[in-house]
């Protein structure tokens, strides 16, 4: 997904979730560490450092979610960097180690329902460890293009991508909200309605995207204040609704189900 900028909880529920919290340690713990060092710091390795230190400090997870015929490398307890004091972690945040509730029911909704994205031209908004991207390429899509703002993002998709035999997305690192994403038929959203601001520029910017290009919209959440209060509920046609498996629940405070919805600009 979108790196949650590191000011703003992504969860609107009582109290943020375990995987959170151990991703919310890194924010609270690198205080006085700038992001620019970070970024630049990402920018002088190679792909195959990082790669590797990747595949040293995560987990492939199989069957602990609502997808569990997709493999993930992500945070888990018996990692290092779980416990590890956040401060040596060498990348920015890592939000793409968790997979989120509201990137699970997406997954699930793609997976069950193939012909969303068989032949179709697809955009994973806010993509974070890929999950979604892999689902929409195993179900068919002509293309598929994964956005997120972290770069370590990009190759943890390709890593992932890799562990299910799913060829790799175009991966792009830029924040493209408010540009024209001419040339897509459907935008995938999960967990993205984390923070007022950033609801209102999506609502605006996928209506511009649905209006101009006709363009598709699929949101999976797991029912976040702000999405839940927020204007655009008011367009949406509810799909479905998954129960959380009990793992996802422990990590989840609050959370037992996550839903995926169809955006139009009119209903």
């Amino acid at each position: 997904m979108l790196l949650f900028p590191s000011t703003i909880a992504p969860c609107g529920f009582i109290s943020a979730p375990k995987c959170y919290r151990r991703v919310k340690g890194f924010l609270r713990r690198r205080q006085g560490q700038t992001s620019r060092r970070k970024r630049i710091s990402e920018s002088c390795l190679s792909d195959e450092h990082i790669r590797s230190f990747i595949s040293e400090n995560t987990e492939v997870v199989v069957g602990r979610s609502l997808t569990p015929e997709i493999k993930l490398r992500l945070f888990t307890p018996v990692c290092r960097f779980w416990r590890e004091r956040p401060e040596l972690w060498p990348f920015t945040d890592p939000y793409w180690a968790i997979y989120w509730p509201g990137g699970q029911a997406l997954s699930r909704y793609i997976l069950d329902n193939p012909d969303v994205c068989r032949g179709r031209a697809v955009l994973d908004l806010g993509s974070g460890c890929g999950a979604s991207s892999i689902a929409a390429q195993l179900c068919g899509a002509a293309r598929v293009v994964a956005n997120d703002i972290d770069p370590v993002a990009a190759v943890v998709t390709k890593m992932n991508c890799e562990l299910n035999n799913a060829e790799p997305p175009v991966c792009v690192t830029d924040d493209i909200i408010g540009s024209d994403p001419a040339g897509f038929d459907l935008i995938l959203l999960g967990d993205m309605f984390y923070d007022e601001t950033l609801a209102d520029s999506l609502h605006k910017w996928l209506d511009c995207c649905i209006k101009t290009n006709s363009t598709d919209v699929l949101i999976g959440d797991p029912g976040r204040a702000q999405f839940e209060g927020h204007d655009i509920r008011k367009l949406l046609h509810h799909l479905a609704q998954f129960e959380l498996p009990e793992s996802v629940k422990e990590e989840n405070y609050g959370l037992i189900s996550s839903n995926v919805w169809c955006y139009h600009s009119k209903l």
